[in-house]
């Protein structure tokens, strides 16, 4: 995404009340209504990161401050890290984690990190990797990816490439309609925390494109009362302020959002089966002219309380920054790794989540417990 982009994006921006008008208005449903679909830009216009370099987390903290906000994501070996100051710029990030292809996504109206694995289940992939890209479209203000598998040979979008949903990794129009992405467990932290964690982790290098990396074309976003209008044709679920961050996890027993406002106030929250982390100390990707100059909005994560021998952990805050189970005394980071006491080095088993907007979440999952 170039300056020119985010002048055309600018425009949309300010035509958007004419588009609403276009579509239907309705109530939440977790149905795909091709009629909501919105043409923002000419696909592509925002670039994929296809062939990813990687920096350490120490050469990352000479761009980045320590706040800067992060896409963690592990699968148990290697560790990366994808700056959302980055990902403002791009939007999706095909890479490989260890053996698996995978995409990280960042939807910036919907304020939505979701890792893929590029394999899809369903026709007519057959478990092959794809390669997913931007489509220029929103669905309820959420990104719109297409895949060059299917678009027509194997290029760029067309009107009959298949088209995905972003927070839900589902396809909804094209030849692979119906097919569905696995999402990885990941979350937003701050890179000081992930250097932390990760010392030998690999950080998402900024393209040598001369590209205003660390400028916010979203500037104040997050701040407005309501989403833009013209990129949603559904009615805010009214429970909740429209731009209220939440946390949101679903399973098959249904979603449920938890609020920062919650977790702000407590930092740990419990259910049955999961505990949800909030500690201060990651910025707001869409605050501020430029990233490092943004909110302290926290960072997160959710994970399975039980530990490895099956047994079920209470947790508390601690007053200077982290957690500790009152089972062993341990004390935990907000990536779930065991620092201190007697579980040291032991990794809670991460759930797949979302950290967005209330607006957004309740779009895609009506009804969920809030």
């Amino acid at each position: 995404m170039n300056r020119l982009s985010v002048v055309l994006l600018a425009a949309a921006l300010c035509a958007c009340g004419g588009v609403r008008d276009q579509i239907r208005i309705a109530t939440a449903s977790a149905a795909f209504d091709a009629r909501e679909l919105i043409d923002v830009l000419p696909a592509d216009r925002i670039t994929a990161i296809t062939r990813p370099a990687f920096e350490t987390p120490t050469k990352a903290g000479e761009w980045l401050d320590d706040k800067a906000p992060v896409i963690a994501v592990s699968d148990g070996r290697e560790a990366r890290a994808y700056p959302l100051a980055i990902m403002l710029w791009h939007e999706v990030v095909d890479d490989v984690l260890g053996t698996a292809p995978v995409a990280v996504t960042y939807a910036p109206l919907a304020n939505a990190a979701v890792v893929y694995d590029r394999r899809p289940a369903g026709a007519p992939y057959g478990g092959r990797a794809v390669e997913l890209r931007v489509s220029g479209k929103l669905y309820r203000s959420d990104l719109v990816l297409y895949d060059r598998q299917t678009a027509h040979g194997g290029g760029r979008a067309n009107d009959t490439e298949t088209l995905w949903i972003q927070m839900v990794g589902r396809a909804v129009a094209g030849p692979g309609a119906g097919a569905t992405l696995t999402p990885l467990p990941s979350q937003i932290v701050s890179l000081s925390s992930f250097r932390a964690a990760y010392p030998n982790g690999a950080v998402l290098a900024r393209p040598g494109d001369g590209r205003a990396y660390g400028f916010d074309p979203y500037a104040g976003y997050d701040s407005r009362a309501t989403p833009f209008s013209g990129f949603i044709a559904i009615k805010a679920d009214p429970r909740r302020p429209p731009m209220q961050r939440v946390v949101g996890v679903s399973d098959a027993g249904g979603s449920v959002a938890i609020g920062y406002d919650r977790l702000r106030a407590r930092r740990v929250v419990e259910s049955a089966d999961d505990v949800v982390f909030w500690q201060p100390g990651a910025r707001s990707a869409l605050d501020a002219a430029h990233v490092q100059d943004a909110r302290d909005v926290g960072e997160t994560g959710v994970f399975r309380r039980t530990d490895r021998s099956g047994t079920a952990l209470h947790f508390v805050a601690l007053p200077n920054g982290g957690f500790r189970d009152v089972q062993t005394g341990s004390t935990w980071d907000v990536l779930g790794r065991a620092v201190d006491g007697p579980r040291k080095g032991d990794q809670l088993r991460p759930v797949v989540h979302l950290d967005t907007f209330w607006f957004a979440f309740s779009a895609f999952h009506p009804g969920a417990s809030s």
